[in-house]
């Protein structure tokens, strides 16, 4: 049986003399890899220092050259890959960033195996058998825009880390955090215009009997008893028609912050059918057909496979599901360090509503 070749990242650092005398998995650390890369490295021998093999807890000298080995071969079992389209903003040895449609859920569920971001990317990789997905930054299903999948272990630690600044009330972060900014639609006119919602978040005890379909809907609520920190900023753009489009920064990342905030402003997304009364009234459960023939290893014997999605028809407010788009992303190239920013202008059914203002949040 044929063996096949490993297929190596190496990543090189040239050694400051602020750095010398500290260990390599202290230099490392401070690079944000995680105890797992660590031990990943260790397993491996991948640590090399000026050419030779080194120890984790060999000393730096300035200018030493030390290079990492990363194993880049492994795959996702069990994530078939799918002939999805693919919207490609930029991709390097490290990281690839996307502009994920609305309705695209990012990770497959027991109810998807077949429909998701992740099969879009793994047939984006069939040529080289896929890669292991791996998502920093997570986006709802019906939120449109910007997403980064790190093409490796150690890519995928650095971002992890860059998400989690902030996140704890009086941390004091290590490094520079991704910055985060979307646009949204909103009912109404927030009061003020501008400012800061630190409102702590909590998922609800129990699933609202409200909800269209209770056991597919995780809701989440402000709770200043029990909550976790989260904080949004945020400034209205345009009004227009009884709906505002603004511009929202966020400083922490939790599932469904600015869904719940907004809401919490008296002000929900257009189109939300968790958290806008007016959506919860109306919003269906659809079916959509999926050719069988676009996924690759699929045991389905069937010519389709329908997907289940819920949705607002559209003469609700507009829009079929909530008005919420990823806009602009900033961040520390993971292993270079180089400023990073990309962005992704709004999807046709979020300009249907007219607005004119382009100008983003200031980062």
């Amino acid at each position: 049986m044929a063996t096949v070749e490993a297929e190596i990242r190496r990543i090189s650092y040239q050694i400051r003399p602020a750095e010398a005398g500290i260990r390599v998995e202290q230099f490392l650390s401070r690079k944000s890899y995680s105890r797992q890369n660590l031990a990943q490295l260790k397993s491996c021998a991948g640590t090399w220092m000026n050419g030779k093999s080194c120890r984790l807890n060999q000393r730096l000298n300035a200018g030493d050259t030390l290079e990492i080995h990363i194993p880049v071969n492994e795959r996702s079992e069990g994530i078939p890959a799918a002939a999805i389209p693919l919207s490609v903003i930029y991709e390097d040895e490290d990281i690839l960033v996307v502009n994920k449609p609305a309705g695209l859920p990012v990770h497959p569920s027991k109810d998807n195996l077949c429909y998701s971001l992740a099969n879009a990317v793994m047939y984006y990789y069939r040529d080289r058998g896929g890669i292991v997905f791996r998502c920093p930054n997570r986006l709802d299903r019906d939120t449109s825009g910007l997403i980064i999948i790190a093409k490796h272990s150690v890519s995928a630690a650095v971002l992890a880390s860059m998400t989690k600044k902030g996140k704890t009330r009086g941390e004091k972060p290590t490094g520079p955090g991704m910055e985060r900014e979307y646009l949204a639609i909103v009912c109404g006119r927030p009061s003020p215009g501008s400012g800061t919602l630190e409102a702590p978040l909590s998922r609800r005890k129990a699933l609202s009997a409200r909800a269209p379909f209770p056991e597919r809907s995780i809701e989440y609520c402000v709770d200043f008893d029990h909550g976790r920190h989260a904080v949004t900023h945020y400034r209205v753009l345009e009004t227009r028609n009884g709906y505002s489009l603004v511009s929202i920064l966020l400083e922490t990342g939790r599932t469904h912050q600015i869904r719940v905030h907004m809401a919490h402003l008296g002000c929900p997304l257009a189109g939300d059918y968790l958290y806008n009364p007016s959506c919860r009234r109306a919003s269906v459960q659809t079916y959509t057909d999926w050719p069988a023939a676009g996924i690759s290893k699929s045991t389905d014997s069937r010519k389709s496979v329908k997907i289940s999605r819920i949705t607002v028809p559209t003469e609700i407010n507009g829009i079929s599901r909530q008005a919420l788009h990823a806009c602009r992303l900033r961040f520390p190239h993971p292993i270079t360090g180089k400023p990073m920013e990309f962005t992704a202008p709004l999807p046709e059914d979020m300009l249907s509503f007219g607005f004119e203002s382009r100008q983003l949040y200031p980062l």
